[in-house]
């Protein structure tokens, strides 16, 4: 009877919801009527590894519905980017560990260890009091979506079949088994975590901080004594990152420590926010001096990246100078050729118009038509464009900030307004948006040849 029914899959209709229903009730069904000890044939164990081949073509999307899904559920996993990238690389690091276990094709599985990116986004967790019933939550609902994509696949391998069915049960069993093991050991992980922030000062800092960023009501001159850090002062909010991502111990507090000198501010207040973004305060008595800023982070390890709040007073300017900051990295990470310290004033216009970054790449390819691709070509061009507009169209002034001759700088503006159709200046400020787009985001708003 269950033989009968396999066969009648083809007849199912064929919305995605349904199929994929329709395959677990028969996986269900069908598994009652194994028998336990029976071995994995070999054809078998080469199917599973033709599906996971598959899957790895399409990691890129596979990991993209994973964390939509995450997000969805839990949407402090996506609460700004530095969260929501550690996210997506534990997702990737987990489904790319386990496809390439089955692609191998030996029958033996994903290996025992954990990936460090699956404990790095959960000590981030803990960090930051998240409950740690969200890990539970998002590991399985990433576990689902990997598994409805793999039941797709196999079933544009395997014909309805007990084949099929027999496919699916080892693969479900390899998967549940291979994420059990990984939630056992984050799980673990974060408890030892927690322990240890809830031993000292750590957590009376990350609590204080909390609660003066969620803005709930607390005496400043208590929470004052608690941080040591002096609340009455103006603040200037940093979030610094390393990108791309490395050994970093100490290299975040450093470069906090260096801005802190360059704005003649004391040692600065630092919170990790996970394992590679530290946020930071800068306390002073007026506003730090930007060129200052920007020739310490010159200073610092490279891979570091900072976004600056704008200074302002007391415990409210605390909260929003840290909101606005955030913002800014949230704009810029993910593109590492950017500048490494970024200021919310200079790129206010530009994050609000990067909120929504489908929109954005339209309005890039709408206004800047050709000089959108994302070609070195194209590339040269609009960053020629968006100096000499800064420059008032100053020739020379651009090419000193190009470190190029004038006559190069005029030569690529005159092809770039070829490229256009138009003067830059009858839609000046349309342009120079849109460059500043391309200048700061990038590919993420440029049109692939």
């Amino acid at each position: 009877m269950v033989d009968d029914e396999i066969h009648a899959i083809g007849r199912e209709p064929s919305d995605t919801m349904c199929a994929r229903r329709y395959f677990q009730d028969l996986y269900v069904r069908w598994h009652t009527y194994q028998m336990a000890g029976i071995s994995v044939p070999p054809a078998v164990v080469e199917l599973v590894g033709d599906v996971a081949d598959l899957m790895l073509n399409d990691i890129d999307h596979i990991v993209a519905e994973m964390d939509a899904a995450v997000v969805e559920i839990a949407p402090v996993m996506g609460a700004d980017a530095a969260i929501a990238a550690e996210m997506s690389a534990s997702n990737r690091a987990n489904a790319v560990r386990l496809l390439t276990a089955l692609a191998r094709r030996d029958g033996t599985g994903a290996p025992a260890d954990v990936p460090p990116e699956a404990l790095d986004v959960v000590r981030t967790v803990v960090r930051r009091g998240i409950d740690l019933d969200v890990i539970f939550q998002a590991y399985r609902r990433g576990q689902n979506v990997a598994w409805q994509r793999f039941m797709v696949y196999a079933a544009l391998v395997v014909a309805p079949g007990p084949e099929l069915v027999e496919l699916l049960e080892v693969t479900s069993q390899l998967m549940f088994s291979y994420v059990d093991q990984v939630i056992g050991r984050v799980i673990a992980d974060a408890q030892h975590e927690r322990e240890e922030l809830l031993g000292g000062a750590m957590a009376r800092r990350t609590e204080t901080v909390r609660l003066i960023l969620d803005g709930a009501p607390i005496d400043r001159r208590r929470a004052s004594e608690r941080l040591g850090y002096e609340l009455d002062r103006r603040h200037t909010a940093l979030v610094l990152w390393a990108e791309p991502r490395g050994e970093i111990q100490g290299v975040l507090e450093s470069a906090a420590t260096l801005l802190a000198r360059a704005a003649r501010a004391r040692p600065p207040l630092t919170l990790p926010s996970g394992t590679a973004t530290l946020w930071a305060w800068l306390g002073t008595n007026a506003t730090p001096a930007l060129d200052a800023l920007r020739d310490a982070i010159r200073s610092a390890d490279p891979t570091v990246r900072v976004a600056v709040g704008p200074t302002q007073p007391g415990i409210t300017g605390f909260r929003r100078s840290h909101a606005a900051a955030l913002v800014i990295q949230r704009l810029l990470s993910g593109h590492p050729a950017g500048e490494r310290i970024a200021f919310h004033r200079d790129l206010e216009v530009t994050a609000l118009a990067a909120q929504n970054q489908d929109h954005a790449a339209e309005f890039v390819a709408t206004t800047l038509g050709p000089l959108a691709a994302d070609t070195p070509g194209a590339a040269r061009l609009r960053e020629t464009l968006r100096v000499f507009l800064d420059e008032a169209e100053n020739a020379p002034r651009a090419g000193i900030r190009l470190h190029t001759h004038r006559n190069t700088v005029l030569q690529r503006v005159a092809r770039a307004t070829e490229l256009l159709g138009h003067h830059p200046g009858e839609r000046r400020l349309a342009i120079g948006l849109a460059l500043e787009l391309t200048h700061h985001i990038g590919p993420r708003v440029l049109a692939r040849p």
